[in-house]
């Protein structure tokens, strides 16, 4: 084979071709594009780094804005539900001095309304009597034939309402 017979006459040529273009390849992509490679991917770590700290940043600014919104809210819902219990307060004392007064008339209209009832009770009880007494003094003198006075027939008739 001829090739092999030439490798001891090429060998040195061809190392230090090998030689030069690794040296060559060395320099251009090790020296001139790896640092640029390594200063992009240093700058996107940097960003990406930025934008998590801008991110968290956010976060807690959100964060205390819920925080400082949810103490408006139960500070304002405390308010209302105060102001609900005074409304409820006042309502119940108005109504119930209503109620009180209300109570007081009907209280003064029931006794007038007693009083008349007993009035209307006396004076029918007066009239019952009367009319009572009429009576017995006309029924002794027609069955009878006994005249009674007035007096007489009037004590009677209240003896008899007095038992009955």
């Amino acid at each position: 084979m001829p090739q092999i017979a030439q490798l001891a006459e090429t060998y040195a040529s061809q190392i230090f071709w090998l030689l030069v273009i690794f040296g060559f390849v060395y320099f251009v992509v090790g020296r001139g594009m790896v640092p640029k490679v390594m200063d992009t991917v240093g700058l996107r770590d940097k960003q990406i780094a930025d934008d998590l700290s801008a991110a968290q940043s956010a976060r807690d600014a959100a964060d205390e804005a819920e925080e400082a919104w949810r103490k408006r809210e139960n500070a304002n819902r405390e308010a209302a539900q105060a102001l609900v219990s005074e409304a409820k307060g006042k309502a119940q004392a108005s109504t119930e001095g209503k109620l009180a007064e209300v109570q007081a008339r009907i209280d003064t209209q029931l006794a007038e309304a007693e009083a008349r009832i007993e009035e209307s009770r006396a004076a029918a009880a007066a009239e019952i009597e009367s009319v009572a007494a009429e009576a017995a003094q006309d029924i002794t003198a027609r069955l009878g034939n006994v005249i009674v006075t007035e007096t007489e027939a009037r004590s009677a008739v209240q003896k008899a309402m007095a038992h009955g």
